[in-house]
């Protein structure tokens, strides 16, 4: 039944500036949660925190989440550092508005997204209650490690048995333009670390030594220059990049007795990341066969590839986002990872929220519109699904 007084609506502008001054500097709680704990719970929501380590994370739920129909928000009040703070021409925590718009680490990635669904979520349930529940989880830990975040928030809910039957994520999804995209996968993550050991030398007798960094130009050039699939039905082409080699050698006479280098690879759902792991494995005792040379391998996944088949959750979401841009969004698995990547296993999820284009930059800033206007988005997507006999 829908509010014959409707309460004056939360405004994600001002809730924006209010969590850009709270220095959540992963994994600091930086008064983020606080702050939105006293604001949800006021607003008739249940809330609970759920920390772990020294990660501070927030579950706050509105209406029986028994019934069939529980609608999820997700999102990350964390933030990187700001870097070198001389750099920036504002006050990185002061929430300083130029131009149209508000400036602040975590303008962007994603305190803006964070108030926009807060604010939408609290205005439905107080205005048009609806038959079904609304779940709100906020993470402090998605910049970091993210293995005391959202994963222990979903932990913290199979225990007690509690489901989301939908989940959207509020991640910035659009490279350019207000509802040009919105991300229904991602890629998986893989790093590796490769040591490899040979026999120190004097640079004028190379016989008498063993150089390792022979064996790991020839793996790296392997590894850079092998295609591991041209892409697939919703996903790009997989990556491989070497991010470093580092051998600390500053003698030109003496052959290193050691050098190490990282890869990282991005992978779409041709691959997992054992697979990976065993073809990476592979070439590496192919190469220390042939130089001489012992290669250690230590391998970290960061998550899988996944993909929520374009049906009824897209297509929710693809008419909220062109009913309030006039954009019919792009259905996109680019960019790195996000916490989707372990909601995935839960239900389905999607991500939809601002333009990314200065996240972790210096000066990072929100349009203040698009603000106002990702409420909307997301006011539309709750009025709609509950409204459903989906």
């Amino acid at each position: 039944m829908t509010n014959s007084n409707p309460i004056q609506p939360l405004d994600p502008h001002q809730l924006t500036a209010d969590l850009i001054r709270c220095a959540s500097v992963t994994p600091a709680e930086g008064g983020a949660l606080v702050l939105l704990e006293s604001l949800l719970t006021e607003a008739g929501f249940s809330c609970q925190r759920c920390d772990r380590g020294d990660v501070s994370n927030l579950v706050a739920r509105w209406g029986d989440l028994a019934h069939p129909k529980t609608l999820g928000f997700n999102g990350h009040t964390d933030v990187v550092p700001v870097g070198d703070v001389a750099a920036w021409t504002v006050d990185p925590f002061g929430a300083e508005e130029k131009d149209g718009f508000l400036y602040g680490r975590g303008a962007t990635d994603m305190k803006s997204g964070v108030a926009a669904f807060v604010a939408a979520a609290v205005d439905h349930v107080r205005n048009t209650p609806p038959e079904g529940a609304v779940l709100i989880t906020i993470t402090g830990d998605e910049e970091g490690d993210a293995v005391d975040g959202t994963l222990a928030i979903l932990e913290h809910m199979e225990a007690a048995g509690e489901k989301m039957s939908v989940c959207l994520v509020g991640e910035p999804t659009c490279p350019n333009e207000m509802g040009e995209m919105i991300k229904i996968g991602r890629r998986g993550s893989l790093s590796a670390w490769f040591t490899v050991t040979g026999v120190q030398g004097h640079s004028a007798y190379p016989h008498r030594a063993n150089n390792p960094l022979n064996a790991m130009a020839r793996l790296m050039d392997r590894l850079a220059s092998h295609e591991l699939d041209q892409g697939t039905e919703h996903f790009d082409a997989s990556t491989l990049a070497v991010v470093t080699i580092d051998t600390g050698n500053p003698a030109t006479n003496v052959i290193p007795a050691q050098t190490k280098s990282t890869v990282n690879i991005r992978f779409n759902d041709a691959h997992s990341g054992e697979s990976l792991t065993q073809w990476l494995q592979a070439e590496a005792d192919r190469v220390a066969a042939e130089f001489g040379v012992e290669i250690d391998m230590r391998v970290k996944i960061s998550g899988e590839s996944f993909i929520t088949p374009p049906g009824p959750l897209s297509d929710l979401v693809c008419a909220a986002v062109e009913a309030e841009t006039g954009r019919c969004p792009e259905l996109s698995t680019t960019g790195g990872t996000s916490d989707a990547r372990f909601i995935k296993s839960h239900c389905p999820v999607v991500e939809i929220g601002l333009v990314g284009k200065t996240m972790h930059q210096v000066d990072e800033r929100v349009e203040i519109a698009h603000i106002h206007q990702l409420k909307s988005i997301y006011a539309r997507i709750l009025e709609t699904y509950f409204a459903s006999d989906r």
